[in-house]
C-alpha cells in the first residue's frame, strides 16, 4: 500500500471531553480521501489532532512512514502537511498579497511557480492582490485560504468544509479547483455537502461518535442508501 498518512486508534481529550474514541485511516498518495459523519462526529478535531493543535492522547499517527503524533504543529507543518482550517485562518487586516507572503516558508522557483498556478485556479484573487482579505466574499476567503495552504511544496493538504457557508455558484467554483488540484498533491477533505464530496472523493471513512465506523471506494457509498441514511443522516 502506497500510505502517505495513517492513523491507529487515535484518541483525544479536549479539556474533561474524550472527543476521539478510536480513529483510524489510511491515506493514499495522489488519492482524495473524504471523512464523512454527522456534525460533532469528531472530524475536526481528527484534523486538529493530525496537526498537533489538539493532541493525541493515545494512538499513532505516521506520516510518511514517520510518526509525528507528539511533534509540535510548526515541525509537522514544516513536514509537508497543509492545512486549511473550518474558519479559513486567513489575516483579515493584510492584504491578499501580504496573506500569501506570510504563509510562504521558502522562496524559491518551484513556490514561484505554485504562486502562478494558484492564481490562474483562482483568478479572484490577482484580481484583488492588494484587497484586505477582510473584505473579500465568503468564497474569495476560502479561495485564499486553500491557496495559502497550497502554495508550499506539501505532499499533504487537509481541507475542512470548503463549501460551508458559500453559495450553489461559489461551491461549483471551488469543486472545480479542488478537483484540478488533485493531480498535483494528495488530499484528506471534510466535507457535509454529500454531492461535493462524493464528486471530489476517491474514498471515505464515516467517523461516528469520535471513532471510525466504515469505509470504502465513494462509489460503494454512493450505492448504500442504508450507510448514508445510518450515519448521514441522507435518505
Amino acid at each position: 500500500m502506497n500510505d502517505l498518512l495513517k492513523l491507529e486508534h487515535v484518541e483525544t481529550h479536549i479539556g474533561q471531553y474524550h472527543i476521539l474514541q478510536g480513529v483510524s485511516f489510511e491515506v493514499q498518495k495522489g488519492k482524495v480521501t473524504v471523512l464523512l459523519g454527522r456534525n460533532g462526529a469528531g472530524k475536526t478535531t481528527t484534523l486538529r489532532t493530525i496537526m498537533g493543535l489538539n493532541p493525541a492522547s493515545k494512538g499513532i499517527i505516521t506520516f510518511k512512514d514517520e510518526p509525528v503524533q507528539s511533534l509540535p504543529t510548526y515541525t509537522i507543518a514544516k513536514k509537508g502537511i497543509g492545512y486549511v482550517p473550518e474558519d479559513q485562518g486567513i489575516f483579515a487586516g493584510l492584504t491578499v498579497e501580504e496573506n500569501m507572503k506570510v504563509a510562504i516558508q521558502t522562496e524559491n522557483e518551484q513556490t514561484a511557480e505554485r504562486m502562478e498556478y494558484i492564481l490562474n485556479l483562482f483568478p479572484d484573487l490577482k484580481k484583488f492582490w492588494k484587497k484586505q482579505g477582510g473584505n473579500l466574499s465568503g468564497g474569495q476567503k476560502q479561495m485564499l485560504s486553500i491557496a495559502r495552504a497550497y502554495v508550499n511544496e506539501n505532499e499533504l493538504l487537509l481541507i475542512d468544509e470548503p463549501s460551508k457557508g458559500l453559495a450553489p455558484i461559489v461551491v461549483e467554483k471551488v469543486m472545480e479547483s479542488i478537483l484540478q488540484m488533485k493531480d498535483q498533491t494528495t488530499i484528506v477533505l471534510v466535507e457535509q455537502n454529500f454531492m461535493m464530496a462524493s464528486t471530489i472523493g476517491d474514498c471515505f471513512y464515516i467517523i461516528d461518535d469520535g471513532r471510525t465506523v466504515s469505509h470504502g471506494t465513494m462509489q460503494q457509498l454512493k450505492e448504500d442508501e442504508e450507510m448514508k441514511r445510518k450515519y448521514l443522516g441522507i435518505a
